[in-house]
């Protein structure tokens, strides 16, 4: 696995892994983050759901996770914690996500793991760590992390220009 942390304001870390170090890099990426909200992008099959599955083993969740595509949000449970993982990948309006609870959900000082947060318009959202994946072609996966964004409706998500 190979680890770069780039010196920049906000801190920014780069990752690139094969799928059988995902353990290693999600405990690192624990490590780096600064925030129990963390926003994933990536393109469909970037891997995004398989990394927060990692991430809930490494939290110590023995739980079974699974893609919420059609439930918007499962929860899982550690000893000490709730974590919230969101699929808002169907989501077409912020109404929609009002009427799940949203910002109850938000509120609370669990994990919070969001899939296609670009799908949170309106909602502002502090203290953030923004998760980008990329697939290479040679098959390794690339993980940029941006720590402590805060996100606005004007804010981009991510930096699709990253080299």
């Amino acid at each position: 696995m190979l680890v770069s942390f780039i010196e920049t304001s906000p801190i920014i870390m780069e990752l690139t892994y094969i799928l059988q170090d995902i353990d290693s890099a999600a405990k690192t990426v624990l490590e780096a983050i600064t925030s129990k909200t963390l926003l994933f992008n990536g393109e469909m099959g970037s891997g995004k759901t398989t990394f927060i599955k990692a991430l809930v083993k490494a939290l110590g969740s023995e739980d079974t996770v699974s893609s919420p595509t059609f439930s918007i949000v499962n929860e899982y449970q550690t000893q000490e914690d709730s974590i919230y993982h969101f699929d808002l990948y169907r989501i077409e309006s912020t109404d929609e996500l009002y009427q799940i609870g949203i910002e109850d959900y938000l509120a609370t000082n669990s994990w919070k793991m969001i899939e296609w947060p670009d799908r949170l318009g309106e909602i502002d959202l502090d203290a953030t760590n923004i998760l980008t994946f990329y697939t290479e072609k040679t098959g390794e996966r690339r993980l940029k992390l941006d720590i402590n964004e805060r996100i606005t409706p004007n804010s981009p998500m991510y930096n699709e220009n990253l080299t």
